[in-house]
């Protein structure tokens, strides 16, 4: 049972002796030491990132994040509590959370002095020790660090020098736990400047009243790495008063990616429409953000967010759920279409060059698609005999495909065209898989196909057997005329 009283932690045994950077220490050796997962929930960084911030944290550092967006970086560090203890004791009352040992505020000695024993005790959580702030540049100093508050003054009647009237600010109510600060690069060089004095001495001045605070504290800090080099706009004594920089990174596979968007995607939908994504899928709108990030229309300096195949991902699960909704079907499985539907949450996580501004948001996150697509095509039917398939369309065959039709209507329209759906195995279906899945398979095989040029694709009739010039406009923009079908041809 907690301690309720000063003198009731005394006799529980408790030491409280160590630091915040020695108690996440000692807690994660002893995760170390157990093999215990060290951050659930953060992929593709056991091999790069993890062994990093395991030394920083080993080495009792304060330490800085770089990496461009959609890296995890906020994640990571929030997942730095689970190596705090569960509990921790404090003085109550006190607005940083005194050590009941080591009173640092003017408050929570005077309630010692006036108590003894009988002084009252409070606990925080891991959770609750965690402190975070988004730099922004009209961040001020009394918001980091705090003010002097006149009314508070007035009201206990107090000398307004008096260290019972300051109002803390964020840093010192991070006391005893982890105090983060995203986009430090943000900061004014004043704020910057008061925290590395905290870093380093524990020293602070409230308008012109010195303060000793010897704050316990492990900072950590995120930023972009153009904004940290480029620009510099973090302060050299900072930096230097940094112990670690670690670099972040995009997954380096696509496999890894995949099982990040996995995990962070909401596409457990349901219970009206049952939907399920074939592996195929997953892996064509990971591929979207990885062709992304090759472009040269597309800023590298930005980056292509690990949030774009996730958005992707769950729009097109959703196009799949309003069709199955309007053709009254139980079960929905996203197709090649849905992932062109999805373009709104596609153009909105690209930041483009000059040449791509040129052309045009839409028109790049098209090509992205259909580049995706022709790299999953090439993989997954490398060496397979496509010639029947082809012969069809330059012979003059043409497919409609209605963008709300039911999967068995478009089964059907799909066995029109000889020896398609006979290559669905190579995307792992067997003969008794469902139409949503067969629909969905034999459609990408087409797309494949129109992807590497070898028929055609139109909104009209009349191309025969080889692909157009331009690229044409399925779906077709807000607003426009176009009939929502695709051609085959």
């Amino acid at each position: 049972m907690d301690a309720k009283t000063l003198g009731e932690l005394r006799a529980s045994g408790w030491d409280g002796s160590r630091s915040v950077k020695d108690e996440l220490r000692e807690n994660l050796m002893r995760k170390l030491a157990l093999g215990e997962t060290l951050f659930p929930g953060v992929v593709g960084y056991e091999d790069t990132v993890a062994p990093q911030v395991v030394n920083a944290v080993l080495s009792r550092h304060n330490f800085i994040l770089l990496g461009l967006r959609g890296q995890a970086k906020t994640k990571l560090i929030r997942m730095l509590t689970t190596l705090l203890d569960e509990r921790m004791p404090y003085i109550a009352g006190s607005e940083i959370h005194d050590h009941p040992y080591q009173p640092i505020s003017k408050y929570a000695r005077s309630l010692v002095a006036e108590m003894g024993d009988e002084t009252p005790i409070a606990w925080l959580t891991a959770e609750q020790r965690y402190v975070e702030k988004l730099a922004t540049p009209d961040v001020t100093i009394a918001d980091m660090i705090g003010d002097i508050d006149p009314i508070k003054a007035a009201r206990a009647g107090q000398n307004i020098s008096d260290e019972l009237t300051i109002h803390y600010g964020l840093l010192p109510r991070a006391n005893r736990g982890i105090f983060a600060i995203n986009e430090l690069p943000d900061l004014a060089g004043k704020i910057q400047v008061g925290l590395f004095n905290i870093l380093q001495e524990g020293d602070v001045q409230i308008k012109g009243f010195p303060v000793r605070m010897p704050l316990d504290l492990m900072m950590v800090f995120t930023a972009n790495p153009e904004d940290y080099t480029a620009r510099g706009k973090i302060i050299t004594p900072l930096k230097d008063r940094i112990g670690s920089e670690i670099r972040t990174h995009y997954p380096l596979s696509v496999e890894r990616g995949i099982a990040i968007t996995k995990q962070e995607s909401w596409t457990t939908r349901g219970p009206v429409v049952d939907v399920e994504i074939p592996a195929w899928m997953r892996e064509l709108v990971e591929t979207v953000a990885f062709v992304a990030r090759e472009d040269k229309r597309i800023d590298k300096r930005s980056g292509v967010s690990q949030r774009l195949p996730i958005s992707a991902l769950e729009n097109a699960v959703s196009n799949a759920e309003r069709r199955a909704l309007a053709a009254g079907e139980k079960e929905a499985m996203p197709r090649v279409a849905d992932l062109y539907a999805a373009l709104p949450s596609i153009t909105g996580k690209l930041e483009l060059e000059y040449e791509g501004e040129l052309k045009g948001g839409d028109a790049v996150a098209r090509e992205l698609i259909r580049a995706a697509v022709a790299r999953v095509y090439s993989r997954l039917f490398d060496g397979v005999n496509m010639r029947d398939i082809t012969a069809h369309f330059q012979n003059g065959g043409t497919l409609k495909l209605g963008e709300l039709a039911s999967s068995a209507d478009v089964v059907a329209a799909l066995e029109a065209v000889p020896g398609l759906m006979e290559k669905t195995k190579h995307v792992g279906l067997g003969a008794r898989e469902s139409d949503a899945a067969r629909a969905a398979a034999g459609e990408f095989i087409l797309e494949g196909l129109h992807s590497l040029k070898r028929i055609g694709r139109s909104e009209e009739l009349g191309f025969q057997g080889e692909e157009i010039e331009e690229e044409d406009e399925w779906p077709p923009r807000r607003g426009g005329k176009k009939d929502k079908r695709r051609n085959f041809n």
